[in-house]
């Protein structure tokens, strides 16, 4: 007899549709073959179903038995099919009827006793379910809660197989979960605060504007300065994610079989800081079976490069193109996937290799051929995709005995949030992905931010003596729109251009 169990196939962080199909009862010596292109894991499928299917009560027909993943051209991987599977041989011998099957789509992994085990993909298979217009998911508990947060299908959480058996023969009943609108509180920020940090005003006035805009940014200064510190406030001063936001967050992290951010409860936009020895792979994404770097864990979030220069070359560069369209591709000569990465990139760097060149307590031994060969570590190319360069002075002791503390992130936040509904009003006609400064086109550059004569004058001059490139006229005119924004200010002003011009402190060094 023949079953059918709507299932999945992860690629990047997007599910295919997968037919489970298991055909028993056929002649032959008893033994189960298992074909449409399955990866070891899925071939131990069988040993675990076996175990689990007589740890639940029921047994495996002693027969031949076929199982076909289709369709046969895409590659399967993980364990994910052990739940449809059990489910398919128990309809292929009567125990259910298989029609029972086809308004569901199912994934689990088994234990040996039954239970059910969570899964890589639960966001992603559920919004697969949503597209193919079917209206129930059945996954383990962990993996479900995450797929709860897709409107428009109903997700099950069984907690182990005879569940799931008692579900579909009509003995017990199964509720779907419940949407988590408390997740979307919004509530305060439990992590470290901007009323820690001790002087600096500039640079925080450098990271409010490139958070309220969405502008990279990069800091500079000697060890001891508090850029590492800042850097980790940061999500403290970003709005809560949408919920569209963070079903694109949560369906990265969950096709990575990662915990998605929380933050007392709250969802919350990710903090990633990788170290500075990792590959290029790990950083943008890849592997046999592609799977999301670091810079699409960082999506709709900061992505955090301490120690810039001591980055590989390689690393660094392959950063450029994500950098600018929000989308990294991975090709393979099976298929080819494209995983969201738009991020908030915040690096930080000494000024040389010593560190102490500026210092004005401690002496630099560098050379200039050193300090050159140190920067010249950071292309041209990258650093022309950082809008904002910010120099970290090292604090003096009197500013560090200082008591009291300074501005909180509760403040800050308060006008990143007016100058982001300033901009969501300003492109809430636009298909733009991401409603910041920092995403407008060249024409909307024009439409948006009109440059008086003398400003266009100003502008100009500073281009030719600072030696910039044509990319870095428009991040110019961008970042001068989020300092219009924050200042409530319909038109960009003259002050707000030079703000923006000296925010490219390191181009004044090259």
């Amino acid at each position: 007899m023949l079953a059918k169990v709507k299932s999945g196939a992860l690629m990047g962080i997007d599910a295919s549709p997968v037919e489970v199909e298991v055909n028993s009862g056929e002649g032959g010596e008893p033994r189960i073959f298992m074909v449409g292109l399955p990866d070891a894991a899925v071939k131990e499928s069988a040993d675990r179903v076996s175990a689990a299917l007589s740890n639940s009560g029921f047994s495996m027909p002693m027969t031949k038995m076929t199982i076909n993943l289709a369709p046969g051209d895409i590659r399967k991987e993980g364990p994910i099919y052990d739940l449809p599977i059990s489910l398919g041989i128990l309809a292929s011998v009567g125990v259910l009827d298989p029609s029972l099957f086809e308004d569901f789509l199912i994934a689990g992994e088994l234990s040996l006793s039954g239970d059910l085990r969570p899964i890589r993909g639960g966001v992603s298979l559920a919004l697969r379910a949503r597209e193919d217009g079917i209206k129930n998911v059945i996954l383990p508990p962990v993996s479900a809660s995450e797929a709860a947060l897709v409107e428009g299908v109903d997700v099950f959480a069984p907690r182990s197989l005879s569940e799931v058996v008692s579900f579909f023969r009509g003995n017990s009943k199964l509720a779907p979960i419940d949407f988590p609108k408390e997740k979307f509180s919004g509530g305060d920020y439990s992590g470290a605060d901007f009323s820690e940090v001790k002087g600096q005003q500039h640079v925080k006035r450098a990271i409010e504007v490139a958070v309220a805009g969405g502008h990279n940014l990069l800091m500079i200064g000697p060890p001891g300065s508090g850029k590492s510190m800042m850097a980790k406030r940061i999500p403290s001063i970003m709005p809560p994610p949408s919920l569209r936001e963070y079903l694109e967050i949560l369906g990265i992290y969950s096709a990575s079989g990662i915990p998605a951010p929380e933050s007392n409860g709250t969802f919350r936009r990710p903090f990633r800081s990788p170290h500075h020895t990792i590959s290029d792979v790990a950083l943008t994404g890849g592997g046999a079976f592609p799977k999301p770097g670091e810079i699409s864990l960082a999506h709709n979030g900061v992505l955090f490069l301490d120690e810039l220069p001591e980055f590989s070359r390689k690393s660094l560069e392959v950063m450029r193109q994500p950098l600018e369209d929000g989308i990294v591709g991975i090709s393979r000569s099976s298929a080819k996937v494209e995983i969201p990465c738009r991020f908030m990139l915040v690096a930080a760097m000494n000024p040389c290799p010593c560190g102490f060149l500026g210092d004005p307590r401690r002496k630099c031994h560098c050379s200039p051929s050193q300090i050159q060969k140190y920067r010249s570590r950071i292309s041209g190319p990258l650093l022309d995709r950082i809008d904002i360069h910010v120099e970290a002075s090292a604090l003096p002791l009197s500013e560090l005995g200082r008591s009291g503390l300074s501005e909180s992130s509760g403040r800050i936040r308060e006008r990143v949030c007016l100058a982001r509904e300033i901009q969501r009003r300003r492109f809430e006609s636009s298909e733009m992905a991401s409603k910041t400064n920092s995403a407008m086109t060249s024409k909307q550059v024009r439409e948006f931010c009109p440059l008086t004569s003398k400003q266009s004058e100003i502008l100009s001059v500073a281009m030719d003596e600072l030696c910039l490139s044509a990319r870095a006229w428009d991040r110019i005119i961008k970042v001068a729109r989020t300092i219009a924004d924050l200042a409530g200010c319909e038109n960009i002003e003259t002050d707000h251009l030079m703000e923006a011009i000296n925010y490219r402190n390191l181009d004044r060094r090259r």
